[in-house]
């Protein structure tokens, strides 16, 4: 039980706290140890996949707690993010957002229920909803109010946040997507059930 993925899928459980810790002291640099607490749990959900793979640590509870990981993360960083901006349009994304993880999570434990979870495995879309909505929350938490320099060139803020909110509308549009598609692939299940 006590794999290395494992430990660090929990790692990235108590990275939550800390997290929320960081987002709320009074201090400039809050925002941004935030969005670095952000950066580091989802660098360490791909190295916990990675390693669990490479090293065959695949489990049972490895399976189970992976999932639920990502899920707090993402779950707590859109309630910040809709309570940080006091904005209809973040907030009905967020919204949007948490209901599919919600329903999605369900969906999946009924189709396991039945032997059936394999059709609705993670397709590559569902992969490039997490992709966007992971950039989009990051630099959402971000919020920089200030040039970024990078090695090559300077990164006006504006930049940052545009690309933030490209990527989190993205986000939304694909959450929806596949929230249908994965509804289509079960429904005839679900109807014969």
């Amino acid at each position: 039980m006590w794999t290395i993925p494992n430990q660090i899928t929990l790692f990235r459980i108590i990275l939550i706290p800390i997290f929320l810790i960081i987002f709320y002291l009074p201090l400039s640099w809050s925002h941004f140890g935030a969005f670095a607490v952000f950066w580091l749990a989802a660098i360490s959900d791909i190295l916990d996949g990675y390693l669990a793979r490479k090293l065959n640590q695949s489990s049972a509870f490895g399976a189970f707690i992976d999932p639920v990981a990502d899920k707090l993360m993402v779950v707590v960083a859109l309630v910040m993010i809709a309570q940080d901006y006091s904005s209809w349009l973040i907030s009905i994304a967020a919204i949007i957002m948490i209901a599919r993880e919600v329903f999605i999570s369900a969906l999946r434990e009924f189709m396991s229920s039945i032997g059936k979870r394999d059709v609705i495995a993670v397709s590559n879309m569902g992969k490039y909803k997490t992709a966007a909505q992971m950039l989009g929350i990051m630099g959402l938490i971000w919020r920089p109010d200030y040039d970024i320099p990078l090695i090559l060139f300077y990164l006006p803020h504006e930049v940052i946040n545009y690309l933030s909110y490209g990527f989190y509308s993205i986000a939304t549009v694909l959450t929806v997507t596949t929230w249908v598609s994965y509804f289509k692939a079960a429904w005839p299940e679900l109807k014969a059930q």
